[in-house]
């Protein structure tokens, strides 16, 4: 059955780094889009980053553009959000997420979900 876990969250200073990883199982991996979503408590599930089966192809959510940059590794079933410059509201569990074929921003449009990892930033 489809399995993702992910991996990586912490506790990071506002300006700091972290690197996310959903290692991902069950699946043809490369012929699934790749998603990252984030949710804040009291809030709903935000688009984070997608990226394409062959990874040729990415998408990111506004608040992220230029600060977060989504990738994969077909060869070890793993994809990866490199979040930089975080800030105070980039604060949530971290969701990935996989899609037969093309990336969509709407969680709606993705049936697998890894359990999440929590990212949190402090001012």
């Amino acid at each position: 059955q489809v399995q993702l876990v992910e991996s990586g969250g912490g506790l990071v200073q506002a300006g700091g780094s972290l690197r996310l990883s959903c290692a991902a199982s069950g699946f043809t991996f490369s012929s699934y889009a790749m998603g990252w979503f984030r949710q804040a408590p009291g809030k709903e599930r935000e688009f984070v980053a997608g990226v394409s089966g062959r990874g040729y192809s990415t998408t990111y959510g506004d608040s992220v553009k230029g600060r977060f940059t989504i990738s994969r590794d077909n060869a070890k079933n793993t994809v990866f959000l490199q979040m930089n410059s975080l800030e105070p509201e980039d604060t949530a569990i971290y969701y990935c997420a996989a899609r037969y074929a093309n990336i969509r921003q709407d969680a709606a449009e993705y049936a697998n979900w890894g359990q999440g990892t929590q990212v949190t930033v402090s001012s």
